[in-house]
């Protein structure tokens, strides 16, 4: 049987255009991100003591393994459609790789600011390959992104970064592929927060899925942090943030604002985790659900944990947490922490079984 156009998924902006600041001069620029997977993990709920459902929101099955694509593809066609050129952002790596990735689709050149050894190498390969004017600064994410908004006030570029405000458009379509796929929204949204344009995102989304009449309830959004990067719960910026999860190794969110008017207008919450808490539930997750993911996502799923055994989740709950990027982000993180190295043996059948005692 061949296959027709109609049978392929268009995109987050052919899917959800009613919702979306785009006109009919809008150049679509799409590798056809969304349409992610929610899967069901009751193994990780039944390890961790849980009586709840949770689902989890895989955004590294996006083009280039993140979240960021359903930003980026509306970031880079408005770009295009005003008639730019070359685009920029600051990134801690996902960003990055999803600004190369359409900015090539689009035929348009990428430039990227990044936090130099301070990035997972499978994301620093994506903005290579893609082609993109890569500069590792020495300082941190923060600083690479005030450098990036003095040169978007040139007027000489475009920047893609999530204080554009279309990229906080484009990821609010998350939560309408949820609701679709549950039939209203969840009770509880757990997802990290470290620039913060996510939450601020899903936030926005579900509100606005409500108010169409296409879903009924919203959810409280709970957003984690990682303890050395945890500006909103700490009150402050940090000037030198330091955690293993790279894509929130934020000191100061340019979503903030909207980070927090979305945890409290959802009765939600902003909390943080130790960095070996991520680790744990980061491994946890793999082993028991067959689901890699990068250290970030593992973030929410710490606070999970935290919040099972602080009694907060009340028993039948229905809970989505959104899974920002692939565990092939960040296999050194993988490998380094996995506790587990091979076993070299002789290429001899007897030596194999003796490893596996059998």
């Amino acid at each position: 049987m061949s296959s027709t156009s109609s049978n392929i998924w268009p995109g987050v902006i052919r899917r959800y255009s009613e919702h979306l600041p785009i006109t009919d001069a809008t150049p679509v620029i799409t590798l056809h991100e969304g349409n992610t997977p929610l899967v069901p993990a009751p193994g990780f709920v039944e390890a961790i003591g849980g009586k709840f459902s949770l689902y989890l929101k895989c955004e590294g099955l996006n083009p280039t393994c993140s979240f960021k694509d359903r930003g980026m593809t509306l970031a880079v066609s408005k770009a295009k459609e005003r008639g730019a050129e070359i685009v920029i952002c600051a990134s801690t790596g996902n960003t990055s790789a999803s600004a190369a990735a359409y900015a090539a689709r689009a035929k348009m050149r990428c430039i990227v600011l990044l936090p130099h050894g301070k990035i997972a190498l499978g994301k620093l390969a994506q903005a290579l390959m893609y082609g993109a004017t890569t500069v590792a600064i020495e300082g941190n994410f923060d600083q690479a992104l005030q450098i990036v908004r003095e040169l978007g006030e040139t007027g000489k570029v475009e920047v893609v970064n999530s204080i554009n405000p279309v990229r906080i458009e484009g990821q609010k379509t998350a939560a309408f592929e949820i609701c679709d796929a549950l039939g209203d929204a969840p009770d509880f949204h757990f997802l990290p927060v470290g620039n913060a344009g996510n939450i601020t995102a899903y936030w926005r989304g579900y509100r606005e899925y409500q108010a169409a009449g296409k879903s009924d309830t919203l959810p409280r959004m709970c957003g984690w942090q990682a303890a050395g990067a945890a500006p909103i719960v700490d009150g402050h910026p940090i000037a030198s943030p330091n955690t293993v999860a790279t894509a929130i190794r934020i000191g100061n969110p340019a979503s903030w604002q909207g980070a927090r008017e979305a945890a409290d207008q959802s009765e939600g919450f902003i909390d943080k985790v130790t960095d070996e808490e991520i680790l744990h539930a980061y491994k946890l997750l793999a082993r028991t659900e067959g689901i890699f993911v990068e250290p970030a996502c593992a973030a929410p799923l710490a606070g999970l944990i935290k919040a099972v055994q602080r009694d907060q989740i009340p028993e039948g709950s229905l809970i989505a947490a959104t899974m920002t990027g692939h565990g092939l982000k960040d296999p050194d993180t993988a490998i380094g922490s996995a506790g587990f190295h091979p076993h070299v043996v002789p290429a001899e059948r007897d030596a194999v079984l003796k490893v596996l005692g059998l």
